[in-house]
């Protein structure tokens, strides 16, 4: 059993205007696999740093399976760690790589050399083992790093941005695998990026963080289709959430967002906040276009086409808005035409304009 509980973690560096981690609290289960994900500075990599022993935090705790490790050194938290740079030491060949931790350990030489091929199996290794790094690819190197760190056999598995070396093709072959090679070892395992994407496809759950705080904690669709604030929303999928303000007018007829001088139906929960201007978000797949009006779209004028073979993503105009629109691949209008806009109620969030919350009844 490894499940990690941080309690309310501050860390601030020196010189530093705000905290790096502002009284983080979470708790990840045994055998999770948990994200966190968010932009440079809002304090990932502090954060796993801490976990690993990197780092030494101001107050807070940090316990794996109940046992406090908050001010333990680094070597006596058995966790193992991948980082962003791979870190494989060049003058020894795979198998050394592999098994450096264990012989740090003095684990005995027949158990170094059954655990090293027993992870070099998992990771596709076994014809490599008597190569040295220089004669790897990329992202053989990084699944030599995997392997060295899965070897050990710790209760944790941290990983810093371990695909970011990689190209784009390889980054998407390797992130399969890895999801695949951690379900399979089935360790606590903390992972840290800046890519979205990456954190989607990954993580068990994720939590997004910002300036130092964890914004929101939830599954990948979770947090995708309902953001608690305007940050998430704006942050996760490509292209990111819309955003625009209306007005809401409660009537008999039913609640309705005015837009300019256009209405969309809204959500039941926004007749509670009749005469208020509202923050609408709405992701770009969920918005049906059209090239002909109707009485429940509204118009805009499209800006700019862009193909990507898949869909076809149109920037247009609603009012002092621009909007991301993904329509079909076979959608062809040019610039400056209008066309029209339908948003189901069941796919608009809405958050306060002032504290970009997001409003619930």
């Amino acid at each position: 059993m490894s499940e990690i509980v941080i309690r309310d973690l501050m860390k601030t560096y020196p010189g530093g205007k705000s905290p790096a981690t502002d009284n983080v609290s979470l708790t990840i289960a045994d055998g999770e696999f948990l994200v966190l994900v968010g932009p440079s500075g809002c304090g990932k990599t502090t954060l796993l740093r801490m976990v690993a022993g990197l780092e030494t935090p101001d107050s807070g705790s940090i316990t794996v399976d109940g046992r406090d490790i908050t001010w333990l050194s680094a070597r006596d938290r058995k966790v193992s760690m991948v980082f962003q740079s791979y870190a494989i030491f060049p003058h020894l060949k795979v198998r050394q790589n592999i098994g450096f931790g264990l012989r740090m350990r003095k684990t005995p030489a027949e158990q170094i050399e059954k655990r090293v091929r027993w992870a070099a199996e998992i990771l596709e290794l076994t014809d490599l083992l008597d190569r040295y790094p220089a004669q790897l690819s990329g992202g053989q190197r990084q699944r030599v790093a995997v392997a060295r760190a899965i070897v050990v056999d710790a209760g944790v598995l941290l990983m810093d941005e371990p695909l970011s070396n990689l190209d784009a093709l390889l980054r998407l072959q390797f992130r399969a695998e890895l999801k695949k090679i951690v379900r399979q070892i089935g360790t606590t395992t903390l992972y840290v990026t800046h890519d979205q994407a990456e954190a989607m496809s990954l993580g068990d759950r994720i939590a997004v963080m910002r300036s130092g705080r964890i914004a929101q904690l939830g599954s990948p669709l979770q947090v995708y289709d309902r953001p608690e604030e305007r940050f998430v929303g704006g942050f996760l999928g490509t292209p990111p959430m819309n955003f625009f303000t209306a007005d809401v007018r409660r009537s008999e007829g039913g609640t309705r967002l005015v837009v300019g001088d256009q209405l969309l139906t809204a959500p039941d929960h926004l007749g509670a906040f009749d005469r208020r201007q509202v923050l609408v978000g709405v992701r770009a797949e969920n918005i049906d276009v059209a090239k002909a009006p109707a009485d429940d779209r509204i118009r805009a004028r499209v800006e700019v086409v862009e193909p990507t073979g898949a869909s076809m993503l149109l920037t247009v105009r609603l009012g002092e808005h621009e909007l991301k629109v993904q329509a079909p691949p076979n959608f062809d209008v040019p610039p400056e035409q209008d066309v029209w806009l339908r948003c189901g109620p069941e796919s608009l969030r809405c958050f306060d304009p002032e504290t970009a919350l997001t409003l619930v009844n």
